[in-house]
């Protein structure tokens, strides 16, 4: 991918920085930003990134290491647990017993709200158990089905909000960048967003 220029990006963080307010973390989700592309981001004042492999995010550590505050948001496997815990400071993604005792940062629990079977994460009626089992587990983290229309994901971070409630957990991430000010109103703490900020053809802000 293509990324915009570090002055672009640096207005773009601030504009959704504006829109979600001081209390939500802003994760850059940086999939697609290749090694040499991560400098950008320094530039632009990126202080928060989340990678979504653990050799991704081996070989950029390597070279940007105090850079950024490293979180990983992609699926953990419990063999890859041991990169996470040396690199990163929290883990958005936790989702199976193995990588749970293994665990040695602060971990969000993925729970998968609409049982899609091509997603990671926990059954909601189980995540009760891992909190009470794990206690690195901060808060939850979901995915809601893909839509075209950011409202049909308002449900899902509802749901998860209650269920963190009921548990007595504190933190949420959950949103992208196609529904993350939903995502806000509906109690989020922390957003992963990526191709609104990064998007090179400048229409990134367009469709949110």
């Amino acid at each position: 991918m293509t990324i915009a220029g570090a002055e672009e990006i640096a207005a773009r963080y601030r504009r959704i920085r504006t829109e979600v307010g001081d209390s939500v973390t802003i994760v850059a989700a940086t999939k697609y930003v290749s090694l040499e592309d991560m400098g950008v981001l320094v530039e632009a004042g990126i202080d928060v990134v989340g990678e979504n492999r653990a050799q991704d995010l081996e070989r950029k550590h390597a070279v940007y290491g105090d850079a950024f505050r490293w979180q990983f948001i992609g699926h953990l496997q419990s063999n890859k647990v041991k990169v996470v815990n040396r690199v990163c400071e929290l883990v958005h993604s936790l989702s199976s017993e193995s990588a749970a005792e293994r665990i040695a940062v602060p971990a969000l629990l993925e729970v998968n709200l609409a049982g899609e079977s091509s997603k990671s994460g926990v059954a909601p009626e189980d995540a009760a158990a891992y909190s009470s089992r794990y206690p690195l587990i901060r808060g939850l983290m979901t995915m809601p089905p893909l839509a075209s229309d950011p409202e049909h994901s308002r449900p899902f971070f509802r749901r998860l909000r209650e269920l963190a409630e009921e548990i007595g957990l504190a933190e949420l991430s959950m949103g992208t960048s196609q529904d993350y000010r939903i995502a806000v109103e509906e109690g989020a703490t922390l957003v992963r967003i990526g191709e609104v900020l990064f998007q090179g053809d400048g229409n990134a802000l367009a469709g949110g």
